[in-house]
């Protein structure tokens, strides 16, 4: 088959083209920026575009399908084309689907978690069957982060955000689980979302997919999930929490069944999302301790609470956290797990939701649990995204704690002042940006000194 991908860069999309290639199926595709890591992949498989820009004499009646991105608009001129010849397109949602729709199809969800939930899910079951997956981001083991072939399973990190210029629904309502996981609900995407009424419509939408005989477990500590989860009528529907627990160094002890297992990884967070995921195992027919012997090998996902150094003076923890009950969570974890550490907490405020002055309050006492706070901004995203620049005064305002900074050379400065101690200290840094472009060698350097 032919395919043609518009907008080849995203993250997704570009894993997609790699795949469906790996498939033997000729792939083509456009874009107007594409950043790293999609770039060399795509230069490494042969499938970077030789310039950037639309190409409409690239959708030609020899195709068999169009693939479109959320990054591409309405008005793109590839595919208006596509359209004017009647070519198939699809989302990747639908595509997906697509592919997907003679298998069983497990969707995780939540304003947090997903990637790590996803992860945990395909850890678990690649010991006891074959499955195709769709997770945000690239998991140890796995060599891209989509797998389609003819297994009878599909794990799929499902999104709540808009599926494409066409078709302004959720991604995760195309799936139409067999079994779905809310990890929990927390507005975000106020761009798309400018109340929390519809962005929490977005789940119901989700619940009134789910097949009818299939299941739907959701996290029970979060009372706006639980009125979605009751007002649906949906009635196979089980809530979860995280069993007890003990921290020790480099990871947690969890009591379940009389049986105790040691997981690698920590957070009362993280153990909640691992309580769901055996749920979602045990509807392939997966025993409670066969999930929860496997997750003690569990390696993690990449910026999720991942430790980039590790020494005995100092741990360096990167997190992609940026929505405010993601920082909550994870500064919670690693004050937990380092209850006798200085705490260092950087904080990058990047997202078009945490850059906007009234959503921004939502993050005030998130930061709390740490000794030293620095939020970072860089005032250019701002100009990028036409939004008026606060003041350093009215973004600690709204934080409650910490400094506010700007430049790379003031969060290292800073960085050098709060490190300069003899007690053990461990430093979490939180961003889906670049941290104003600080080089994570930064900490190796500075521990030598």
């Amino acid at each position: 088959m032919n395919y043609h991908f518009i907008a080849i860069g995203g993250a997704v999309m570009h894993n997609l083209a790699l795949e469906l290639q790996h498939n033997q199926h000729v792939i083509t595709g456009s874009d107007d920026e594409i950043f790293e890591p999609a770039k060399s992949r795509l230069i490494a498989a042969g499938l970077l575009p030789p310039s950037n820009g639309w190409f409409p004499e690239k959708i030609t009646p020899q195709l068999d399908g169009v693939i479109v991105g959320m990054h591409a608009k309405q008005d793109n001129p590839e595919l208006q084309r596509a359209i004017e010849l009647g070519i198939p397109t699809y989302s990747f949602p639908e595509f997906i689907y697509h592919h997907a729709r003679n298998k069983t199809r497990l969707v995780m969800a939540g304003s947090h978690g997903k990637t790590t939930c996803t992860g945990m899910l395909m850890h678990i079951l690649s010991s006891h069957l074959q499955f195709d997956y769709l997770v945000g981001s690239q998991l140890p083991g796995f060599e891209r982060m989509v797998k389609l072939s003819d297994a009878p399973v599909i794990v799929i990190e499902g999104d709540e955000y808009l599926t494409s210029p066409l078709d302004l629904r959720p991604k995760f309502v195309h799936y139409q689980a067999h079994a779905a996981m809310i990890t929990g609900i927390a507005w975000d995407h106020v761009n798309v979302f400018p109340t929390e009424e519809i962005y929490h419509n977005q789940f119901s939408l989700l619940i009134d997919t789910l097949q009818p005989d299939g299941h739907l477990f959701w996290f029970k500590g979060d009372r706006a999930l639980e009125n979605i989860v009751e007002k649906s009528g949906y009635p196979q529907h089980e809530s979860y929490d995280a069993p007890d627990y003990q921290n020790i160094s480099g990871g947690t002890l969890v009591s379940v069944q009389n049986e105790t297992y040691t997981l690698p990884f920590y957070g009362r967070h993280n153990l909640q999302n691992a309580a769901g995921v055996v749920k979602m195992a045990a509807t392939l027919g997966i025993s409670i301790h066969e999930s929860w012997s496997a997750l003690q090998t569990f390696p993690g996902t990449a910026k999720r609470l991942e430790p980039i150094l590790e020494t005995e003076k100092l741990t360096v923890i990167r997190d992609f956290a940026h929505a405010p009950s993601k920082v909550e969570a994870s500064v919670f974890a690693v004050r937990e797990q380092f209850p006798h550490h200085k705490f260092i907490a950087v904080f990058e405020v990047h997202t078009y939701s945490s850059l906007n002055p009234e959503f921004m309050g939502r993050y005030r006492d998130t930061l709390n649990p740490a000794d030293e706070v620095c939020i970072l901004f860089d005032p250019h995203v701002f100009e990028l995204k036409r939004m008026e620049i606060p003041s350093r005064e009215t973004v600690e305002m709204r934080f409650g704690k910490g400094q506010a900074m700007s430049t790379l050379d003031e969060l290292k400065t800073w960085l050098h002042q709060t490190m300069e101690t003899d007690q053990p200290t461990v430093v979490l840094l939180m961003s889906s940006g670049n941290l104003a472009g600080l080089d994570l060698n930064y900490f190796t350097m500075s521990n030598r000194s």
